[in-house]
């Protein structure tokens, strides 16, 4: 099969993610807790899934799908969801103290002392496929994580699996919709990995993602659930 491995890194990416393999599971019939009721599999069915999902010896179908972040909020939120037995555990890693919107932190102090264990679960992830295609990368470059730790992992990835590719799906900040007044030196540090080693990237921004929710979708004022909704699609 044509296996492809999604990696969400920092809160956007996780967010992002969320709002993906709910839309996945949907699409495939698949429930919450990774189910994919007896109707659908009579007689093998299709095995379409297969791109996204590994099914376990239970029939249960597990999202090839790591989550990364330095701090836990945002990955607890995931632990506690609806969507909390679809994940393994070991595929939601958190660290304890954030990257403070903080490239560096993210890339050369906190983000290299967890880095092993992500690429660690990202092997056993590769070891399960049996003909990987390459990563999707999610993640938002004004942050720190999302930045700092993003480009750490896409160097690393580069070195061990130098022939696969790999997609960005990644969020640039801009000038109106901002969270912290030190974006544009991350997303500027974080970019260079990003053209050295990310084969596509598909650039989103928050305040055009705003004005299709305003402009052609009616929705007077979206919130980040409808703008994850939008980015999964």
């Amino acid at each position: 099969m044509r296996e492809c491995i999604s990696i969400h890194i920092g809160q956007a990416g996780i967010q992002v993610g969320n709002a993906c393999w709910e839309l996945y599971c949907l699409e495939h019939g698949i429930q919450p807790d990774g189910q994919m009721p007896s109707d659908k599999t009579v007689g093998g069915g299709d095995d379409a899934f297969n791109t996204f999902f590994s099914e376990t010896g239970a029939g249960k179908h597990v999202p090839r799908a790591v989550f990364l972040d330095l701090e836990p909020t945002v990955i607890d939120e995931v632990r506690t969801g609806t969507y909390r037995q679809l994940f393994h555990p070991e595929q939601l890693i958190s660290g304890k103290e954030d990257a403070a919107n903080n490239f560096a932190r993210g890339h050369y102090t906190i983000g290299k002392e967890i880095v092993d264990l992500c690429l660690d679960r990202i092997r056993k992830l590769a070891d399960n496929c049996t003909g990987l295609q390459g990563f999707l990368v999610f993640h938002a470059v004004g942050g720190g994580t999302g930045s700092g730790l993003g480009s750490l992992l896409l160097e690393r990835l580069s070195v061990d699996y130098g022939k696969k590719s790999k997609l960005g799906f990644t969020v640039y900040p801009s000038p109106q919709v901002s969270t912290s007044v030190v974006e544009p030196y991350n997303s500027v540090l974080s970019t260079h990995s990003l053209l050295e080693h990310t084969d596509v990237s598909v650039l989103l921004d928050n305040e055009a993602i705003y004005d299709i929710c305003r402009k052609s979708l009616d929705i007077e004022r979206p919130t980040y659930t409808n703008l994850n909704r939008l980015v999964s699609q």
